[in-house]
């Protein structure tokens, strides 16, 4: 499998109605999609997560960004509501910053650059954060139809500001919850 077979799967094929627009998928749980995620890309996940996939950097920011994509969306997909789920956030992260560093993500289409700033946005880690929110600001700023990402980066850190960690993923991961915690995923919205 080639990392354009996952950035068509993902972003849909040049030429298709849908290409370079978000998809509902994306976004909400879907088990009919995650099950093709599964069949279709499982052994490509495993490779993944064990430190493969890289030969993919080499065919540009459009590969690297599809090595991100299996790490950091393929996997939440797959594993949904397991600890999997997480499993590649450290290695996507590595790949998202070098993008980043080099500037090839700019090369992105915007919605590919999207998609290499979300593993910002998935750390548990309030630099990240920070980090997350300033790259979706500039791609907001840049491009229009980037608002409520935008926004999505604000509230992922404020959660990370308040609590250390995402309180949703508590049961996922088995953590204990703390009582500020259960109160706050009493509310509704409360995960992501």
């Amino acid at each position: 499998m080639k990392a354009q077979d996952v950035l068509d799967f993902w972003f849909l094929p040049p030429g298709d109605p849908g290409y370079g627009k978000a998809r509902m998928e994306w976004f909400r749980k879907d088990p009919a999609f995650d099950a093709q995620i599964r069949a279709r890309f499982g052994s490509l996940i495993a490779q993944a997560l064990a430190g493969g996939l890289r030969e993919w950097e080499m065919d540009g920011p459009e590969g690297a960004l599809a090595r991100i994509l299996v790490l950091d969306q393929f996997t939440r997909n797959a594993h949904r509501d397991a600890p999997e789920s997480f499993a590649g956030d450290t290695l996507a992260l590595t790949a998202a910053q070098a993008l980043v560093d080099s500037g090839a993500d700019l090369a992105l289409p915007p919605l590919g650059r999207a998609f290499v700033y979300m593993p910002y946005e998935h750390a548990e880690d309030a630099r990240m954060q920070r980090c997350a929110v300033d790259l979706f600001a500039r791609l907001a700023a840049e491009h229009e139809g980037f608002t409520e990402m935008l926004d999505y980066a604000h509230r992922h850190r404020g959660v990370i500001a308040r609590f250390g960690r995402f309180p949703h993923r508590n049961p996922i991961l088995g953590r204990a919850s703390t009582a500020d915690e259960l109160q706050y995923l009493g509310q509704p919205g409360a995960g992501f």
